[in-house]
């Protein structure tokens, strides 16, 4: 029907979320007339000279919201969400898979970590700790919902864009998938986001920023080192980001704040449009120091 080979299908599928089929009880995939189109889309833009990636971004942006059975008051997002964790629940790698690939279908890279992959991520989390899934089921989740974030990251990077984000883990950080969450929201501001993962050192952070010159360093901490500790590292950091704006965001983040401040460094907000206007305004008043210098 499309002219596409079950191959090239399969990859699209799997590496840019185009398209995300529904699925039966047994994971055979079940295509729509809609997902039908959206391959047929696909296909003309790779075969007029677009990169893949560029392509699916695109199909991704125009593609009408896929219609999905609702479980939760009719909210779509919150659906999925229940859905990503009852397979979790069920450690059903292929279901799990399934509905992660069809909550991609439901609105713009950002709105869908925020309102079903994120929510997920948390409550998995939550039941990791109360002790009512295993250590397996919650590296499953972790690894499915990971990559797909970072999927979306790629898709979501501004095509044309002079701004540009570095996203990084404290020392001693482990779980950076919030982080990529985050670089979807900057994306979403215009920034390209670049991330180092967990377990950055001030070090790999000033490296990083010498070769990068980002406008922006965005760091997340979620267990705050010791006071004596914390002043030095912050320091560190401080030292690092040179001209860039900082900000430090994470459940850590405000039993660091005097140290943050004394440095320049900004606290992130707990209110989204305000964690924006904390960036816009520190870029503004590093340029009228540039501009005045």
């Amino acid at each position: 029907m499309c002219g596409v080979s079950s191959a090239t299908l399969r990859a699209w599928e799997r590496r840019y979320g185009v398209p995300s089929p529904a699925r039966t009880a047994s994971a055979y995939r079940l295509y729509s007339e809609e997902d039908v189109a959206l391959i047929k889309k696909m296909r003309d833009y790779v075969d007029g000279g677009m990169a893949a990636a560029e392509a699916a971004r695109m199909v991704i942006e125009t593609a009408a919201p896929h219609p999905l059975v609702h479980t939760n008051g009719g909210d779509a997002f919150a659906g999925a969400s229940e859905r990503i964790v009852e397979a979790a629940l069920r450690f059903d790698p292929d279901g799990l898979e399934a509905e992660v690939n069809r909550a991609l279908s439901l609105g713009p890279a950002v709105t869908i970590f925020e309102r079903a992959l994120g929510p997920a991520l948390e409550r998995i989390g939550d039941l990791w700790h109360e002790g009512k899934i295993t250590v397996a089921q919650e590296h499953l989740a972790s690894q499915v919902l990971g990559a797909t974030l970072l999927h979306l990251l790629r898709l979501a990077q501004p095509g044309e864009s002079g701004r540009r984000v570095l996203l990084a883990a404290f020392a001693e950080e482990d779980h950076v998938l919030g982080l990529i969450g985050v670089g979807l929201r900057f994306c979403a501001w215009g920034f390209r986001s670049v991330v180092l993962g967990p377990r950055t050192p001030p070090a790999a952070i000033a490296r990083a920023v010498e070769s990068l010159s980002p406008d922006v360093v965005a760091l997340t901490v979620a267990i705050p080192p010791p006071p004596p500790t914390a002043r030095e590292l912050i320091d560190a950091y401080a030292d690092a980001c040179r001209d860039a704006a900082w900000i430090v965001g994470g459940a850590g983040a405000e039993a660091l704040r005097p140290f943050i401040e004394t440095r320049g460094g900004l606290v992130a907000s707990a209110d989204v449009s305000e964690v924006r206007a904390q960036i816009e305004s520190a870029l503004l008043s590093r340029r009228r120091r540039k501009d005045a210098s």
